[in-house]
């Protein structure tokens, strides 16, 4: 845990979050320079949604984005036993596909401020779905693996944290990336 603790620290200090999270921004901290290019995106993603009639193309999903579905697929394909061990799908895509859906519409959001709010709600919420997946698989791992429900617990929580700091990273608006937020609507680069 103490390396991913210095991990998160490292972080942290590259993309600037200030210390107590992602709340308000501290002026003349890079946090503050981020969240303004981010609210710009935001303001750029609500008026192609204005555009639109708020009105998303029809839902898609490719499960868990990035490639982690097909990637595990072919893992399962290859691996009989690791297919029956941990499933032909990811245990935790469930929690990407509800990700996608807040991911696609853009929360139904209607101002910047309520689409970051929303945004960064679905990636929490994503983050806590895959933990409680962790918690309902512990005693199966643990047993299968001969692993402390600890040790499978701590698993899970870097698992969730990975997902969260990647969605975080790369889901923002307007970045032109399939999975950005707002992907059910018309892209809104600069220039588009």
């Amino acid at each position: 845990m103490p390396r991913r603790a210095g991990l998160m620290l490292a972080l942290a200090a590259g993309l600037g979050l200030p210390s107590g999270g992602w709340g308000e921004p501290v002026p003349g901290e890079p946090f503050a320079l981020r969240l303004s290019v981010e609210m710009a995106a935001h303001r750029r993603l609500i008026a192609v949604m204005a555009q639109a009639g708020h009105r998303p193309d029809a839902f898609t999903t490719d499960g868990c984005s990035g490639g982690l579905s097909a990637a595990w697929d072919v893992l399962a394909d290859l691996l009989p036993s690791f297919g029956r061990t941990h499933e032909d799908r990811p245990p935790w895509e469930a929690c990407c596909i509800a990700h996608d859906r807040a991911y696609h519409g853009a929360g139904d959001a209607r101002t910047p401020e309520d689409s970051f709010r929303a945004r960064l709600s679905a990636d929490e919420a994503l983050r806590a779905c895959v933990l409680e997946t962790g918690a309902d698989r512990t005693a199966h791992l643990s047993a299968t693996y001969d692993l402390t429900e600890g040790q499978v617990a701590a698993a899970y929580a870097l698992i969730a944290g990975a997902m969260f700091d990647a969605v975080r990273l790369g889901g923002g608006p307007c970045s032109g990336l399939p999975w950005r937020w707002g992907y059910g609507y018309p892209g809104c680069l600069l220039g588009e």
